[in-house]
């Protein structure tokens, strides 16, 4: 079994708020579980190795514009997360 079908939990964020380098701090520094992280680009990457840690807080979703992450929930059938 690889390592994404042993996951619960998928995040998807929208390409023009992964560029925003305040954007990406921003969800840096709300994430209890450190799903996410900045690159050296100023970027935004997640942190595929902490997806299970997901606590389902909705702090990533609130802290984004609306609609541009979602929380997955690949245990229930897909069910999607977001604002």
């Amino acid at each position: 079994m690889s390592v994404a079908e042993a996951l619960f939990i998928d995040v998807e964020v929208d390409a023009e708020v992964a560029a925003d380098p305040e954007l990406a701090a921003k969800l840096t520094e709300v994430c209890p579980v450190d799903i996410y992280a900045v690159s050296d680009q100023g970027t935004l990457e997640i942190v595929e190795r902490n997806l299970d840690e997901c606590v389902l807080c909705w702090l990533c979703i609130e802290a984004s514009p609306q609609g541009t992450v979602r929380v997955i929930k690949l245990y229930d059938e897909g069910a999607v997360l977001h604002s």
